[in-house]
């Protein structure tokens, strides 16, 4: 009964007592009427109007009737807004819990203050870690990806139950023996689709060897991405070659003119291979990575180990295992010197506009900014820097100009038109990537093997995959070759995802959530707490 209401210094008090006559005892449950004593408790309670809000009970502890029991006395507790111990209410209670499940700690602190509600980030983590765990439920699809605690150092495995679309559990660690021990407790599972991970193939294989692996259909793409690279980048001169050789149509026209005359020298236009820089000096990138290859590849030779090269050159072992791996120095320098600029979608007119004889920067500038570029002119003159040379009288009768010479595309922008369906690519990137496959044959080859790969895994003809790993291995890209024997090592899993319409896409989008709430937690939390965050699904 409520009997007045206090309104001070931003807060409403509520001051009320029980007006039932007894209470039962907690310990034997007899009922008592007999009052021992009176005390004030104060419990504070959701807002009300803005405002914090405090309960004052009079509460009364009762002297208990039962001479057996073990309790002398005991305190009454009202049903809906009491508890042994407690100093919120409950509906206060579980309004802090789902701030605590979204937010966790300091930003649930804040929130809370927000909303005039005084609460510690301690006793927010306090009540996270006090919710009841969620029941286990039959799986029948699982998904398994790990995802890092901090990168490089520490990582978990979240399990998702993909017909239900809902994570069932994180483990510790991304090893083959946790991962075994949760799939021996449920012997439910019939398929569990996973990466290429070899501790995950060989956790579902002692774990739960009546399920049927599945390899996750976009990370089967994302290996063939990552070989055709390594074969663009080894084959990226023959691209070179192929956008700066006049081509045999230009050349055919120029024999037509019936000028036989050179170009003049200031219309020449060198392009630059990213080798040398604004000066004409070989770029410091360059010979570092040209000394380190050579260094590496002799101490290889004398048979010397990864691990002694790397203490020897005092490099990371990661950059000695490449340099290692690297079937010529050409494969280094492409990713070192091909590297993205601001500059590099407006190149073509700049060389068009160059080839026509305007050679004033400030101008060149001008025109770039009408047509959306928001560099500085000094981006522009370092680009013409190494190539424009001192001007010359003209000619009276000036000869036509020489075929200008393309900029050759990134090795990544290659990768991405063959890996792309050559419906959706557009017209200029489709000739461009036609003109490539005419120049080398080895890219031809991958390209055909990429559209046949794409194909079979969108069609889910997974039983067409000995074939074409055997049509691989007769053209010479060992990029593609590792990927086949990789392949070749998990058969049955790989087979299984390019036939069944399972796959890990959910499992990523869970992976994405886990990294958003491991951030909010601003790396402070624990694993449980984690992982009681992902499983309560907030």
């Amino acid at each position: 009964m409520v009997e007045s209401i206090e309104h001070a210094a931003g807060t409403v008090t509520f001051c009320a007592h029980s007006a039932v006559p007894g209470a039962r005892c907690p310990r034997c449950g007899v009922a008592s009427w007999r009052v021992h004593g009176r005390y004030v408790r104060r419990l504070a309670d959701a807002p009300v109007g803005g405002a914090s809000a405090v309960v004052e009970l009079v509460m009364r502890r009762f002297k208990c009737l039962n001479p057996q029991c073990p309790a002398v006395t005991f305190a009454e507790q009202i049903e809906g807004l009491t508890s042994p111990h407690a100093r919120y209410t409950p509906l206060l209670r579980t309004l802090l819990t789902s701030i605590a499940a979204c937010l966790a700690g300091r930003p649930g602190a804040r929130l809370a203050a927000a909303l005039n509600i005084h609460v510690a980030k301690d006793k927010l983590l306090e009540l996270l870690r006090g919710l009841p765990e969620l029941p286990l439920v039959s799986v029948r699809v699982l998904g398994v990806d790990d995802f890092a605690l901090r990168k490089g150092d520490s990582y978990a495995t979240i399990l998702v139950d993909l017909e239900e679309r809902r994570p069932v559990d994180v483990l510790p660690g991304r090893a083959a023996e946790p991962l075994t021990t949760w799939l021996r407790g449920h012997p439910e599972i019939e398929v569990v689709c996973r990466d290429r991970a070899g501790a995950y193939a060989e956790g579902a294989r002692s774990g739960a060897p009546q399920a049927r692996q599945v390899a996750d259909a976009w990370h089967l793409l994302r290996n063939l991405a990552e070989a055709v690279e390594k074969t663009v980048g080894a084959h990226h001169p023959c691209i070179r070659r192929a956008f700066t050789t006049p081509t045999a149509v230009t050349e055919c026209a120029t024999a037509l003119s019936g000028t036989a005359e050179p170009p003049v020298e200031e219309a020449s236009f060198v392009l630059p291979d990213g080798t040398r820089d604004v000066l004409g000096r070989p770029r410091r990138l360059v010979a570092r990575t040209t000394e380190r290859y050579t260094a590496v590849q002799q101490l290889l030779s004398e048979g010397k180990s990864l691990a002694a090269i790397s203490r020897l050159l005092r490099l990371d072992h990661s950059t000695v295992r490449r340099f290692a791996r690297a079937r010529s120095l050409d494969e280094l320098l492409v990713k070192a010197t091909n590297r993205a600029s601001i500059l590099d979608e407006h190149k073509p007119y700049l060389h068009i506009r160059w080839s026509e004889g305007c050679h004033d920067i400030p101008q060149l500038h001008r025109e770039l900014r009408e047509h959306g570029f928001t560099g500085d002119i000094q981006c522009v003159r370092r680009y013409f820097r190494p190539f424009k040379k001192p001007h010359s009288p003209k000619p009276t009768n000036p000869p036509t100009p020489a075929p200008e010479p393309r900029p050759a595309p990134k090795p990544r922008r290659v990768v991405r038109w063959i890996m792309t369906h050559p419906g959706r690519l557009a017209e200029t990137d489709a000739a461009e990537l036609k003109e490539i496959r005419a120049a080398c044959p080895h890219l031809d080859a991958t390209a055909r093997h990429v559209r046949d790969f794409a194909d079979m895994m969108h069609d889910l003809r997974g039983n067409e995959l000995p074939a074409w790993m055997d049509r691989v291995l007769t053209d010479d890209l060992p990029a593609l070759h590792s990927l086949v024997n990789g392949m070749k090592r998990d058969l049955d899993a790989v087979t299984a995802g390019l036939s069944t319409p399972w796959s890990s896409g959910q499992v990523e989008g869970h992976v994405t959530r886990a990294k958003l709430l491991k951030r909010m937690g601003y790396g402070r939390a624990n694993l449980d707490l984690l992982r009681r965050r992902i499983l309560l699904r907030t």
